[in-house]
């Protein structure tokens, strides 16, 4: 790997394990996976619900829910691992160096607090600002994000917001630090398509104007199919497929991938019946020592289920976790 490939590396996760342990069982949620997103790139997590996407990014900022535990791994954010950051370390980044997009931002913001409070508490304590100045970037915020009549609006509660409103603003409250990195957490889930359409296009245009690295959770691959520069597949707490999004979508190599673009409807084909994967998703109560897609996959062969294929290079950047490529 060359020198400038390293500079332009915002964050570098590496066989990351994280674990619930609960009284009397383990959920392996997390199996030792391994990505990378750049400065100024977007990398798409897709995958059924389970799979481990959110949990393998939250588990960087130290937002792991309940009995979870990072086992092992290394997070390498500006030559920091943020595996290792105290408490104290990571309030520090946190909201500041790299900003969280939630999924469901109603219960995302404090109830009690107007939504001009809350804009301006990451100004307050990350960067010391007097409330007057944090004052003026929050509402400079909520403009950039397309809210209409700022100062009226950071007098607002969140229940007073739309859901549309709401998303722009919690992405004010992601972005107002200047990030280096954005995690969005299937952030237009809860959204009509219109405004989800909307919130996309103006992440696109922030992250263009910020060269902020951006890490996209979703189920959706049509969402991702004009979101993202590279696409991570997981399955079963484990990358199975990572491709330019370009490739992934044009040459999808490993079965999951394969099933889950089948499954979606194409308006150049007219009518064909939508495929679905049968079967279901695996409960992951040990390590996975098979390919965790065996019991659903129609390739599969008698080596499938006695060890777990590594990912391997496709070539082009393209790499696939199967036995039978």
């Amino acid at each position: 790997m060359n020198v400038e490939k390293i500079r332009d590396t915002a964050l570098k996760v590496e066989n990351l394990k994280v674990y619930f342990k609960g009284k009397t069982e383990t959920i392996y949620a997390v199996n030792g996976i391994s990505f990378h997103v750049d400065k100024g790139e977007t990398l798409g997590i897709v995958g059924e619900s389970g799979c481990g996407k959110s949990v393998s990014t939250m588990s960087v900022l130290g937002l792991v829910p309940g009995r979870g535990q990072v086992y092992e791994g290394t997070a390498d954010f500006k030559g920091r691992d943020l595996l290792k950051l105290s408490r104290k370390e990571m309030d520090a980044v946190r909201g500041n160096e790299i900003g969280v997009v939630f999924q469901d931002p109603i219960v995302s913001f404090n109830p009690v607090y107007t939504i001009g409070n809350q804009l301006m508490e990451p100004l307050l304590t990350h960067h010391k600002m007097d409330k007057a100045a944090a004052y003026k970037k929050a509402c400079e915020m909520l403009e950039l994000v397309g809210i209409t009549n700022p100062e009226q609006r950071m007098k607002a509660y969140p229940h007073q917001f739309s859901g549309g409103m709401r998303q722009r603003a919690m992405i004010a409250m992601a972005l107002i630090c200047n990030p280096d990195l954005l995690l969005a957490d299937e952030p237009t889930t809860a959204l009509d398509v219109t405004i989800e359409a909307q919130i996309v296009e103006l992440v696109k245009d922030l992250q263009k104007q910020m060269n902020m690295a951006i890490i996209w959770i979703s189920h959706d691959l049509g969402l991702m199919a004009g979101m993202a520069d590279r696409i991570a597949v997981m399955y079963g707490g484990l990358i199975v497929e990572t491709a330019p999004v370009e490739m992934l979508y044009e040459n999808p190599l490993h079965p999951y991938t394969i099933g889950l673009l089948n499954s979606l409807p194409k308006i150049n084909e007219g009518y064909r019946r939508l495929e679905s994967i049968e079967g279901m998703p695996p409960i992951l109560k040990q390590f996975p020592t098979s390919c965790p897609f065996a019991n659903r996959c129609k390739r599969k062969t008698n080596k499938c289920q006695e060890a777990n294929p590594p990912l391997r290079d496709a070539g082009g950047g393209h790499m696939v976790a199967c036995w039978e490529l």
